[in-house]
């Protein structure tokens, strides 16, 4: 993803401006392989301003993955975060021994919930669907154990 393909756009249209900051979080989270921590993407933005805390990237990554820009995979290795592509709705497998994480092009959200939500007078606004377990080379190393 190139630096024009960032969501700033999505930034600006709802209400946030577009910091130094901000924008080389997103660069990071273009740039760098999915599923990368918040201490690789404060190495990557420390590259273009060296003085950058960790608070910083924890601060700007809550505000984007509250405002539907960044997707938080949680794992208990440590949270990972990906740019959320609007054209691409997946959610997650999640090793639990490794953290591995790979992307599943199927989404449970059916009309039955909101549905459900509605009649609790609950409007649903999003949702978060991973699946944990274990994957191929954790299970190997499990069952060679044995």
């Amino acid at each position: 993803m190139t630096p024009k393909q960032l969501p700033l756009d999505l930034l600006k249209a709802k209400g946030y401006k577009i910091t130094p900051q901000r924008r080389a979080v997103l660069q990071a989270l273009a740039i760098c392989p999915p599923f990368i921590t918040a201490q690789q993407i404060r190495d990557e933005v420390r590259k273009q301003q060296p003085d950058v805390s960790l608070d910083t990237i924890y601060r700007n990554l809550s505000l984007l993955t509250k405002l539907d820009i960044v997707h938080e995979i949680f794992r208990s290795s440590g949270n990972v975060y990906e740019l959320v592509n609007a054209e691409h709705h997946h959610h997650h497998l999640v090793c639990t021994e490794c953290g591995h994480t790979e992307c599943i092009n199927i989404c449970p959200m059916i009309d039955s919930y909101q549905q459900e939500a509605s009649k609790k007078g609950f409007k649903i606004t999003g949702h978060i669907f991973e699946l944990y377990g274990l994957c191929n080379k954790c299970q190997k190393k499990k069952s060679q154990k044995q």
